[in-house]
């Protein structure tokens, strides 16, 4: 059975191994690893930034990029369920002395542009100095909408704020709008970075890379960035290794992600109609909206602990957790779940009876 847990779980493929076999290796802490540089010079290009730098992950690019808009005492505002605020073990504060400002998080992903304007501190010595927004796309899945985006750089920009963007699924959001507007995937994610001074893009998620994470953003940026990525111990050596992995993703794993999308899309609207009509899940299961690769599904009380037992028994892997009561289940479509792997799990599904 197919592990949903996360886009994180997928292997390299022999294609990518054979990259990654084949690359030519030096030291990278010397700036002469041809791979890492390769990689680099060709994301930036990629994306419209002048530079990028390559690290191990996504926590240590964000940190890197927050660490380079803000000094000791500043403050970014960022969402109140964003990777840079919640789930990266209180980095900005613990390591960059940075003041998180975080602001109530929308249920369509977004922060309302009223609540982003009311956090911006005056300049006046009682308050940290506001000097960064960020913001996270996608979010839980959700694609923050181009027009969105822009009007909070326009306030940032008048505030004289800058703008970081966790883009850790960057391209998840590209290929939707691409999918939305009839464009093309490269282009849409061009068009998400020009908002942006900074941007942290991870090629181990939904892209199939084992490993890395880029940030990207000016000369000046990413020079400061690589002071900072050796303070935290970032710097590695013969990394052409893993940088060659994340460069054949960058070039041909982009836009397989619409079959991600089109499998999540088929095992939403599976496990919905069975929450309809199967007589031991109509009206227990609740399929939240879903845009992109990731879906959230949450399960009644009642057979919550049955139901989790029956995919664990049957090695359908999923995340799972509370919330408001249920138990929210996390389901995540990549690079190594196939249209007959979804199918085989809403089989499982399908075959699910509460005991007695």
């Amino acid at each position: 059975m197919p592990d949903f847990r996360s886009d994180t779980v997928t292997q390299p493929t022999p294609a990518m191994r054979e990259a990654m076999f084949k690359a030519p290796l030096g030291d990278d802490v010397f700036a002469d690893d041809p791979s890492v540089n390769a990689l680099q010079e060709h994301a930036a290009q990629l994306l419209g930034f002048e530079a990028a730098l390559f690290a191990p992950s996504g926590t240590q690019t964000n940190l890197i990029a927050l660490w380079g808009h803000c000094q000791r005492g500043d403050e970014a505002i960022v969402g109140q369920s964003w990777h840079t605020y919640r789930w990266e073990a209180g980095g900005m504060a613990v390591l960059g002395s940075i003041q998180p400002q975080p602001v109530e998080t929308q249920p369509d992903g977004t922060l309302r542009v009223a609540d982003i304007t009311a956090a911006i501190k005056p300049d006046d010595p009682h308050f940290a100095r506001t000097r960064l927004v960020v913001l996270e796309n996608t979010t839980g899945g959700q694609v923050l909408p181009p027009a969105y985006i822009a009007e909070v750089a326009q306030l940032a920009r008048s505030r004289g704020l800058a703008m970081h963007l966790d883009g850790a699924r960057l391209f998840n959001a590209a290929t939707a709008n691409a999918a939305r507007h009839g464009t093309d995937v490269y282009d849409e994610a061009r068009t998400l970075c020009s908002h942006f001074d900074s941007v942290s893009l991870c090629l181990s998620k939904g892209l199939g890379a084992p490993v890395g994470s880029l940030v990207l953003g000016s000369a000046a940026f990413i020079r400061q960035a690589r002071r900072t990525r050796k303070i935290l111990g970032g710097g590695m050596r013969q990394a052409g290794v893993l940088a060659a992995a994340g460069h054949y993703a960058l070039q041909h794993h982009v836009r397989r992600l619409a079959d991600d999308h089109a499998h999540l899309n088929q095992l939403a609207q599976g496990l919905q109609e069975m929450g309809s009509s199967h007589p031991a899940l109509q009206g227990r299961i609740t399929v939240q909206p879903w845009q992109t690769n990731i879906l959230f599904t949450d399960i009644h009380p009642d057979i919550a602990p049955a139901f989790t037992a029956w995919l664990a028994q049957h090695q359908v892997r999923v995340t799972s957790g509370l919330y408001a009561g249920q138990t929210r289940l996390r389901w995540v479509t990549h690079l190594d779940v196939s249209q007959a792997d979804v199918q085989s799990a809403l089989d499982c599904v399908a075959r699910f009876a509460l005991p007695g």
